[in-house]
């Protein structure tokens, strides 16, 4: 059997709030167990790979620092690797910063190369309209991720990233590229951090726009898990499927199930909700 390994979204698809789901930890464990190699995608660009680990560590995941890969991770590497030792001005926090310093970056407060935007808590009126001016002076608007909105448990929501990358390109009348989930850029990074090729590479996500959109156009196999944001009456809405349904990754806890998965034996959509 050739080998495969998997990328998982984490918020929806193995924890919600400060929970896990069910399942998700015997999954993680049976992963390490069969030798399949995992990495964790995450769109959020506020917290470092560390930080993450600490969370999911807590929660009862047996993870390190290296399991992780984060949009902030996938978009200074991206930043790296056209434009060495650049300069940028940043609206995000700490796991973004780090990031950036990491591949050589500076952040200044003129002239930049790059504008980048990330997550941010304490987004100031101030920084967006510096970061305006220096886009229409010329200096490139780069986007961590383009999700409109993130949730914070209980059924509430707070603005992403998306949101004020959105008032960025109306005011100044330039499109941001973004880095993160879907784009091929990272989805590609993280394919080669697994060292597998196409065919070995199986994302689970909880997200149509994002997980499953973004894995699916890279040719990835595709799991979609109920335990999330997408529920099955959405799916209607797309015109593109994933591979599997499942109600949450304790399903692939199935021996038969999870052999499906990895040979990628299904009908047009397997449902085992």
């Amino acid at each position: 059997m050739a080998q495969k390994g998997f990328l998982i979204d984490m918020d929806g698809v193995i924890y919600k709030g400060s929970e896990p789901i069910p399942g998700a930890v015997e999954f993680i464990n049976s992963l390490r167990e069969k030798g399949y190699p995992f990495l964790f995608l995450t769109n959020n660009s506020q917290r470092t790979p560390r930080d993450v680990c600490y969370k999911l560590r807590k929660l009862g995941f047996n993870v390190n620092d290296d399991d992780i890969f984060t949009c902030a991770m996938a978009t200074a590497r991206y930043l790296a690797s056209r434009k060495e030792h650049g300069t940028a001005y940043v609206i995000g926090e700490g796991g973004l910063l780090t990031e950036l310093h990491n591949v050589g970056y500076s952040i200044v407060d003129d002239h930049p190369d790059y504008v980048i935007i990330g997550e941010g808590r304490t987004i100031m009126l101030e920084s967006v309209d510096k970061a305006i001016n220096m886009i229409m002076n010329g200096s490139k608007l780069i986007a961590t991720n383009l999700d409109p909105n993130c949730p914070v448990g209980s059924g509430k929501y707070r603005a992403g990233c998306g949101a004020f990358v959105a008032m960025l390109e109306f005011a100044t009348g330039k499109q941001a590229f973004s880095v993160g989930k879907p784009s091929p850029v990272m989805m590609r990074m993280a394919r080669k951090l697994l060292q597998l090729s196409t065919d070995e590479t199986i994302m689970i996500g909880d997200t149509m726009g994002t997980d499953i959109l973004g894995a699916g156009s890279m040719g990835f196999t595709t799991v979609l898990t109920l335990s999330g944001v997408t529920q099955e009456t959405d799916l209607g809405q797309f015109g593109y499927s994933p591979d599997f349904i499942i109600k949450s990754v304790k399903d692939l806890l199935n021996d038969e199930l999870f052999a499906r998965v990895l040979d990628k034996q299904h009908e047009p959509v397997l449902n085992v909700a």
